[in-house]
Order: C-alpha cells, then sequence, then structure tokens
C-alpha cells in the first residue's frame, strides 16, 4: 500500500501519523487490521535493557613525538589496542584494574563509555611500542569526547530477538548475567521486555537489515550487520515470533550525540560491567501484513524458563511461559509461586518508543531501507570440542 519514500515524503512535510507499537496494539483491538493499516504510516519500538555485547571505537589523535600504543588505560579500564597507532576499542564488560593489576569488578567499560558521553573527563594511560617512526614509549592524559576525533559505538550483538527466563533450581544463590538468581526457584528474571521489543514486531525481519536507521542511545545510530549468535532458525509459533534467543543485529551510531539518559554503565553483583542501552526501531506500515506482525501482544510470546543451577551450555528447562505471566510478577513452577521481575526496563523502553515518535512527527527522523536483507538460515555452532585438536604424530 506504501513505500518508505512515499512515508519520507509525510514525514518531511511533518503529516504522517506514528503511533508507538503499543498504540497500535490497542487500536488493533479496537478497529482491526485493515482499518489500522490505512491510518498508521509508522510504528516505533523501543527497549532499554542491558547490552554486555557493546564498545565504544576512539581515536584520540597523535601525540607529539607519535605513539603507538599497545597497552592502554581509560579510566583503569583496558582498551584494545592491537590494530592502529592510536584507535582503540574498549569492550563495556571489560573490568577495570587496580594499579597492582587487580580488578575492580564494580567498574567497567560500559561506565567508562557512559561518562564520556556524558561529558565527563577520564583519565588515559598509555604504553607504546618504540619504533622509529612512533619514538614515544609512555602516555598520559585526560580525555573528553570533544578531545578525541571519532568515537562511536559499535556493538557486535544488541536486540536479541527474545531472550530466556533464568531461575536456580539449586542450594545457593547464583549470580548471572541476568543478576542474583535465589535458590530453590525463590525468584525468576526475564530479560526481554516482550510484545513491545523492536525485533519481536518484525519477526522474519522484512524491515530491518544493515542500512537501517534507528534510536542507538539517543541518538541517530544503524544497522551495521547481522550480530553475533545470529539464530533465526530458531523454533517459531505459528505467529512466527521465536521460543527463544533468535535472531540479533550488530549496531553502530555516533556516540558524540548520545544522550547520557539513555546510555549507563551498570553492574551485576559477583558477575562484572555491563552498559544499559535505549535502542528503538521504526517499522514502515508498507501493508496489512507489517501490522499483523506488530499486533503480536504479551500472552502470544513465549520464552523458556532455563535453570542455571546445571553448569552446561545446554541447561535443563520448565517449560515455556508467555510474557503476559511474566508481567504478572508471579509465575507457577513445581507447584510453588515464583515471583518475576524484568531486567529490562519496561518503562523507559516505552519512553525510547516515545521519543522516537516525536522525532518522526516532527520531521527530524526519517526512514531509511535495508541495503541487503539479513539472513535467515544462520544455524549456532557451539563449541563442542574440549582441548587441543593438535596430534603429535
Amino acid at each position: 500500500m506504501r513505500t518508505i519514500a512515499e512515508i519520507n515524503d509525510k514525514i518531511s512535510q511533518k503529516k504522517a501519523v506514528v503511533w508507538t507499537v503499543e498504540e497500535l496494539k490497542a487500536r488493533v483491538l479496537e478497529k482491526g487490521i485493515q482499518a489500522v493499516t490505512k491510518e498508521v504510516d509508522v510504528v516505533t519500538t523501543g527497549t532499554f535493557e542491558p547490552m554486555e555485547s557493546s564498545g565504544a571505537i576512539l581515536n584520540l589523535g597523535h601525540t607529539d613525538p607519535p605513539i603507538k600504543i599497545r597497552r592502554c588505560w581509560l579510566d583503569g579500564v583496558p582498551a584494545y589496542s592491537g590494530f592502529g597507532a592510536v584507535d582503540l576499542y574498549l569492550g563495556a564488560t571489560e573490568v577495570a584494574e587496580a594499579q597492582d593489576g587487580e580488578e575492580i569488578r564494580e567498574r567497567g567499560g560500559g561506565h567508562a563509555i557512559a561518562d564520556l558521553i556524558a561529558g565527563k573527563p577520564i583519565h588515559l594511560r598509555a604504553i607504546g611500542q618504540v619504533t622509529d617512526c612512533y619514538p614515544r614509549a609512555t602516555f598520559e592524559t585526560t580525555l573528553t569526547k570533544d578531545t578525541i576525533n571519532q568515537f562511536y559505538l559499535y556493538n557486535p550483538r544488541n536486540l536479541y530477538q527474545n531472550f530466556i527466563v533464568g531461575v536456580n533450581g539449586g542450594d545457593r544463590p547464583l549470580f548471572t548475567y541476568l543478576g542474583p538468581l535465589q535458590p530453590h526457584l525463590g525468584n525468576a528474571v526475564y530479560s526481554n521486555p516482550g510484545a513491545i521489543s523492536p525485533l519481536l514486531n518484525d519477526p522474519e525481519l522484512d524491515l530491518i537489515g544493515p542500512g537501517t536507521r534507528i534510536f542507538l542511545g539517543g541518538g541517530i545510530g544503524y544497522v551495521a550487520w547481522e550480530g553475533t549468535q545470529h539464530f533465526p532458525k530458531q523454533k517459531r509459533l505459528p505467529n512466527k515470533t521465536p521460543i527463544g534467543p533468535a535472531a540479533t543485529l550488530a549496531l553502530i551510531g555516533d556516540a558524540k550525540q548520545m544522550n547520557p539518559r539513555w546510555v549507563r554503565g551498570c553492574y551485576f553483583h559477583n558477575y562484572g560491567p555491563s552498559l544499559m542501552l535505549g535502542v528503538g526501531v521504526p517499522l514502515p506500515i508498507l501493508n496489512e501484513q507489517v501490522v499483523l506482525h506488530c499486533a503480536v501482544q504479551d500472552q502470544d510470546v513465549v520464552a523458556p524458563i532455563v535453570d542455571f543451577a546445571i553448569p552446561r551450555r545446554v541447561r535443563p528447562t520448565f517449560g515455556l511461559v508467555s510474557y503476559a505471566q511474566l508481567k504478572t510478577g508471579r509465575i507457577t513452577l513445581e507447584g510453588k509461586p515464583v515471583r518475576t521481575a524484568p531486567l529490562a526496563s519496561i518503562f523507559f523502553s516505552r519512553q525510547v518508543a516515545l521519543e522516537l515518535k516525536h522525532w518522526i512527527e516532527s520531521g527530524e527522523f526519517t526512514l531509511t531501507e535495508s541495503v541487503i536483507p539479513l539472513p535467515m538460515d544462520r544455524s549456532f555452532l557451539p563449541q563442542n570440542l574440549w582441548g587441543s585438536q593438535l596430534s603429535l604424530e
């Protein structure tokens, strides 16, 4: 019924009809798929959750005399320096070190990235490899986002299309990437915000691919590629939504444009640092099929309940549970009520979608078409072989 070019023309004239995905879901229940398709041009989705497979590329600019950095710390957090004299990659989950080399797990790369985005100064300490063209051996200074050349996020794996629910059937507390899991099924933690999550509203990735413009950390970003652990061949329900972790996206965006409201360092007790990140994806309403997918409700999307007490890659599950059940605050496992809590902020996820809606309505944000489709035939390849594969024969 529509093209992206036609929608962008309406956006430029500030005439586009834009709804958040929750508004669309409510209107579909009132008016039906066909009527809603005729009425709306763009739907906005959002999430605000920990995305630990994230990080930042920084270019510091050359010193005088020049230095070829081979070891580097930003506010005590080691940064990778193996691909250019003054290029760095700062991972969100890298752990800060004290001067004696001990880890300080409460602070990490996500905190340093968030501080830079907030305009705060951070300390740089670097050790160089002395060469004829890079004679400097060490360098120490204070940086801000305004005193470096490039500063952009490049996140290898964000926006999981669904995930798991973590529980602990053992007899001691477990400290995980989902946060603390209490023993004897004391709680259950889910990380995906459910039916408002971006990729669950485009389950077959018909609208999203490399080149798609998105809301990233309060600035404009893009889908760069498929994400690591991209697994679109996950089993799916008849409505095409996956029953567990499935597709992922690699994202990129200029961190100098970002807003500290949407990029925050965080720490998981006895696990380590990470990064809370707001991501919003606009979905153009091109036809009724798009609306049908966006109309999915929390009761129509499920996730597996996984027992972290079993120290294996493939853990036993307690079956599937709907996000509608999870969001009530309690589920029943083995005949007992278990408290549930989201790792994602449902409130801030809604706020991301709302802010992106305002950007589009004001003509500040137009849509892009992906340059190629994302692959939908990727299998997940685990590392099943243990130890050295070398033979002495």
